[in-house]
C-alpha cells in the first residue's frame, strides 16, 4: 500500500500526543497564534482540546499579553507545531520579552 502524507502524518502525531496528555503544551497555529494550555484530549485528526488555555500575543513595543481562553479547541488542520511547555522561569521573563507577531505559515506540499 502506498503511504501519503495524509495517511501517515496524522497517526504519527496522534501517537506522539499520548506522552503530553494532561501536561502543559504550547501550540503554534497555522495563522501564527501561540496557545498555551493543558492537553486534555485529541483525536486522530490532531484536533486538540486544551484546558486553562491562554493566547500569548507578542508585540515589538509592549510586553507579552496573555489572553485567557479557558477550555479551547484547536482544529487539527490549524496545528503547525506542538511541544511540551516548561514554564519554570517563564512568567518573570514575559515582562521583558518584545517580539514581532509570528506571521501565518505557508504550506509547501
Amino acid at each position: 500500500a502506498k503511504y501519503t502524507k495524509d495517511k501517515v502524518l496524522p497517526f504519527k502525531m496522534a501517537s506522539a500526543l499520548v506522552e503530553w496528555k494532561q501536561k502543559k503544551v504550547s501550540v503554534l497555529t497555522g495563522d501564527g497564534r501561540i496557545i498555551v494550555g493543558t492537553l486534555a484530549g485529541y483525536d486522530q485528526l490532531q484536533n486538540l482540546v486544551l484546558q486553562s488555555a491562554h493566547e500569548r500575543v507578542y508585540s515589538a513595543d509592549l510586553p507579552v499579553e496573555l489572553v485567557p481562553l479557558g477550555l479551547y479547541v484547536i482544529r487539527g488542520d490549524n496545528v503547525a507545531v506542538i511541544g511540551e511547555f516548561n514554564n519554570s522561569s517563564d512568567d518573570e521573563a514575559l515582562e521583558l520579552v518584545r517580539a514581532d507577531p509570528i506571521p501565518p505559515s505557508k504550506l509547501f506540499w
